[in-house]
């Protein structure tokens, strides 16, 4: 695997009456000018609540900023115009041969242990079983563990990750891949990607399966509507769909819960 020299800077969170912390690491991709970061998300731990309020959004500005000015020149604004609350040590080489595994190493060298705090920086890892039993049978599970939640992503309780395995949604789900699910799926279900348990599984393979929602309607009197069929689709074109009628639900397959992201 071929590497690539980079650098990275440290921020550091500095509040009158406490120990200055480092909060956060950045980490420049020289060649392509962009920007990698990973923020503390515990900001009550570190601050009081009026800066701690202001803090959790330090991470969407970042964002909303390196998509305005782009990644190198936001660093140089960094450099140039943080406080002395906020402060960027001086920038240091790094060998790089994945900007991922690169950013949580140094987060986990050089910044201060994240605390598990549920459904604040950590969501629940589940087998697709137990995410069933809690999100189908609206039973209580017990997590097989924690996993550290992404920048950016609006944590609650109806969320919770589980590992997908199977080739049927390549390549938008890798195969073997640790995903994030939200339970307690509302609304319009058409076109969502789907955790779904099948009752009968001879021809899926599996007791649980991902798949994209799609109805087809047909009149049921004046201005209503009904579903004529149901299809559980594949994105990967080698898998076939699936197809039920709409009283095969909690009979033949039962919706667990709604696909949100990937984690790396």
């Amino acid at each position: 695997m071929t590497s690539s020299t980079s650098e990275f800077v440290l921020l550091q969170l500095v509040l009158p009456g406490r120990p200055s912390a480092n909060v956060g690491v950045v980490l420049l991709d020289p060649a392509a000018g962009q920007l990698h970061w990973k923020l503390r998300t515990d900001w009550e731990e570190l601050a009081g609540e009026d800066d701690a309020e202001v803090l959790r959004e330090l991470s969407s500005d970042f964002r909303d900023r390196i998509e305005e000015m782009g990644g190198e020149a936001f660093l140089r604004y960094l450099e140039d115009s943080f406080s002395n609350t906020l402060v960027l040590t001086g920038r240091e080489k790094v060998e790089v041969s994945s900007y991922p595994q690169t950013l949580r190493r140094l987060f986990a060298e050089h910044v201060q242990a994240l605390k598990v705090i549920p459904f604040r920086t950590h969501l629940p890892l589940y087998s697709l079983r137990a995410a069933a039993t809690r999100f189908g049978e609206d039973m209580e599970v017990e997590a097989e563990d924690w996993v550290e939640a992404p920048e950016g992503l609006q944590l609650s309780e109806d969320l919770f990750v589980a590992r997908v395995v199977g080739r049927s949604m390549e390549p938008v789900i890798p195969d073997g891949s640790l995903c994030i699910f939200r339970g307690n799926v509302v609304g319009s279900r058409q076109g969502k990607r789907l955790l779904v348990e099948l009752e009968d599984t001879s021809a899926s393979g599996g007791r649980y399966t991902v798949k994209r929602y799609s109805s087809v309607k047909r009149p049921a009197g004046e201005e209503q509507w009904e579903h004529a069929r149901i299809r559980l689709e594949p994105l990967n074109r080698e898998f076939p769909p699936m197809e039920f009628h709409p009283e095969d639900e909690h009979r033949k397959f039962r919706v667990i819960a709604e696909f949100v992201r990937v984690l790396e």
